[in-house]
């Protein structure tokens, strides 16, 4: 076992850091390094906007979003078109979304996929307050906007069923070639999306 090369403080920053998304104990090392190199100018900064996040954050109770106001941002921006609710796993999906400028639409966020095996029921998502939302008069479409796994799917099926006495129209996001991807390098299982749901050109 590696001998620790810094005081416990350092340790312990190292240690919270390798816990983050895409750092391993490597890469949470030079971070801290580097936090530590340029204390002033991002080291401060970055530990005074944590504490101001942490006291701030909030779940958004219409949508499942996060922010720092509730409702969130996103529900109350007032140029969104509220007939359409996109319905995603979890927040990074919403992000994601958001990012890419693909909608201008309302969200749910359900709080991950079904998953039986993981004993992740419908009880665990907010699948009760989705069906609720698209009941309401103004709603017309719901997009469900979830991975193209065999959880996500499952999931969407499940939405489907209970929607079926909704009068919204239910679709989802296409599959197949992405763009830029040549075909040699995709997937038996994308490429036999691609061929079934193609469209005039």
């Amino acid at each position: 076992m590696p001998s620790a090369v810094a005081g416990p403080e350092i340790e312990r920053l190292i240690q919270l850091l390798a816990r983050l998304p895409g750092l391993g104990p490597r890469s949470a090392r030079r971070a801290a390094l580097h936090l530590i190199k340029k204390r002033e100018l991002l080291m401060a900064p970055l530990a005074a906007a944590l504490e101001t996040a942490m006291e701030k954050i909030e779940i958004c109770k219409v949508c499942g979003n996060i922010d720092t106001q509730n409702p969130c941002t996103v529900c109350t921006d007032t140029r969104r078109d509220a007939s359409i609710i996109v319905v995603v796993a979890d927040v990074a999906d919403l992000w994601a979304l958001e990012r890419a400028h693909a909608v201008n639409g309302c969200y749910h966020v359900l709080g991950g996929t079904l998953s039986p095996l993981d004993g992740v029921g419908p009880q665990d998502l907010t699948i009760d307050s989705l069906i609720s939302r698209a009941h309401e008069t103004h709603v017309k479409e719901v997009i469900l906007a979830l991975n193209a796994t065999v959880d996500g799917q499952t999931t969407a099926h499940y939405i489907t069923e209970l929607l079926q006495d909704a009068n919204v129209k239910v679709t989802r996001l296409a599959h197949g070639v992405p763009i830029g991807g040549e075909l040699d390098y995709l997937d038996e299982g994308t490429l036999a999306a691609a061929i079934k749901q193609r469209t005039l050109f």
